[in-house]
């Protein structure tokens, strides 16, 4: 992507004026960018996984891991190397909070959106301080999940 094609995208993210061949380039780019990326959801609720992946699914990523606990999102980490993570705080066998300092610890670079419900706020500080790349709050929008794809992607 050139220095051009960014200022592009930055003038479509800010609703400036751009013309309509720049704004179909800036959205292949954006697009390509979303479609190629890996994204893991992690919960232990098989109804909300599920409602996760498809939010994420109509931000146009394709390629989603699941993980039902935090081990087992530390251990598909570690194998898949996902490009964003949505994580639920509360869940057995190792916290969301527990998972991501070990992921962290594992890959710095990891970007891990941490979620929580209403009663987990301490959990959620906890999280930031631990390196959280940001937070949902539940229930999780698709505009929200949308947003935080199109952020990471860049």
């Amino acid at each position: 992507m050139s220095v051009n094609d960014i200022e592009i995208s930055r003038k479509v993210v800010y609703n400036e004026n751009v013309n309509n061949a720049d704004c179909i380039k800036s959205a292949y780019f954006y697009c390509e960018r979303v479609y190629t990326m890996k994204v893991m959801v992690c919960d232990d609720s098989m109804f909300v996984r599920k409602k996760m992946k498809d939010a994420v699914a109509a931000a146009g990523a394709t390629e989603i891991i699941e993980a039902a606990d935090g081990q087992q999102a530390i251990d598909k980490y570690k194998a898949e190397k996902p490009d964003l993570v949505f994580m639920d705080i509360i869940m057995p066998v190792k916290s969301g909070v527990e998972a991501l300092t070990e992921i962290k610890a594992f890959d710095n670079s990891a970007k891990i959106v941490m979620a929580s419900s209403v009663g987990t706020q301490e959990n959620l500080k906890e999280a930031i301080m631990a390196g959280a790349y940001d937070f949902l709050q539940k229930p999780i929008a698709n505009e929200d999940v949308a947003k935080i794809i199109s952020k990471a992607s860049k």
